[in-house]
């Protein structure tokens, strides 16, 4: 649709809750707003991506086929040093879908976000090859092996810049920005982790409290990351019930995603004809 207005969009990382990013984009783009770029991290980056290659029905189409057996077909399990998965399967997706692309060949700009092992720099990719800088965005630690990229050890982007608003700004400068952050209904997690509410007096298990204490930092990390560079809208769905490494309830989180996003629509459209009042 014809945008009577530009907005950037600033996507989190969150592993299978990432899948939410897919109903964002719907209703934006049922919506008189128009997408003047995007800037991705970790699943954020697939989304957006996927997005402006014009590839988002496909991503949509393997979200909803997702089940317990080809989920441990892509993530490719391996006891191999440096991760646990191989994601080989992962990574023939992104090459038959988006290999002969690069960021230059997107019709709106687009960035991935990495941090780089070796020196805790945050790494803003916007150039050159589409899919290694995908690929390195979502090299969650200790899961996917880190990417080698220009002389860089890159791993999962949410290690440093969770709700990468900085380089969606730099990307569109004119454009309201708009943050969707994965990572912040903190409460839902730790009631699923059964921490919270444990009315039975019963001790959380080990796992439980790991899985806690996990959240809770991502939580922390996310909102100090949005604290410093406050978005023009920031979005925080309420995933929190569904367990982050779950990729198989994409059906409810795109209606997440699509409800949350028609509620701030009309606020973007207010601020927008304030502007050009």
């Amino acid at each position: 649709m014809t945008g009577v207005g530009k907005i950037s969009l600033a996507l989190g990382g969150g592993a299978g809750l990432g899948w939410t990013h897919i109903g964002v984009l719907r209703a934006i783009d049922d919506s008189p707003l128009e997408i003047a770029a995007i800037a991705g991290t970790s699943m954020g980056a697939i989304a957006g991506a996927s997005y402006a290659a014009g590839k988002l029905d496909y991503l949509e189409d393997m979200a909803r086929n997702v089940n317990f057996r080809n989920m441990l077909r892509f993530m490719d399990p391996h006891f191999k040093r440096g991760a646990m998965m191989g994601a080989r399967a992962i990574e023939r997706e992104l090459h038959t879908e988006l290999g002969h692309l690069n960021f230059d060949d997107l019709p709106i700009p687009v960035a991935a976000v990495a941090a780089d092992l070796r020196t805790g720099d945050t790494i803003v990719m916007k150039s050159g090859q589409l899919v290694p800088a995908i690929r390195a965005s979502m090299s969650l630690p200790g899961i996917f092996k880190p990417v080698q990229h220009e002389g860089r050890l890159l791993v999962d982007g949410g290690a440093a810049l969770p709700v990468p608003v900085s380089p969606a700004r730099e990307l569109a400068p004119e454009a309201l920005c708009l943050s969707v952050n994965l990572q912040d209904d903190f409460i839902n997690r730790a009631i699923a982790a059964g921490i919270a509410n444990n009315d039975g007096g019963k001790e959380p298990n080990s796992l439980a409290i790991v899985k806690a204490s996990v959240g809770l930092s991502l939580r922390n990390l996310g909102r100090y990351s949005l604290a410093l560079d406050p978005p023009d809208f920031a979005m925080s769905p309420p995933v929190g019930h569904i367990d982050i490494q779950n990729f198989t309830r994409a059906e409810e989180l795109i209606a997440i995603g699509r409800r949350e996003t028609e509620k701030v629509i009309p606020q973007i459209l207010e601020r927008l004809a304030e502007r050009a009042a």
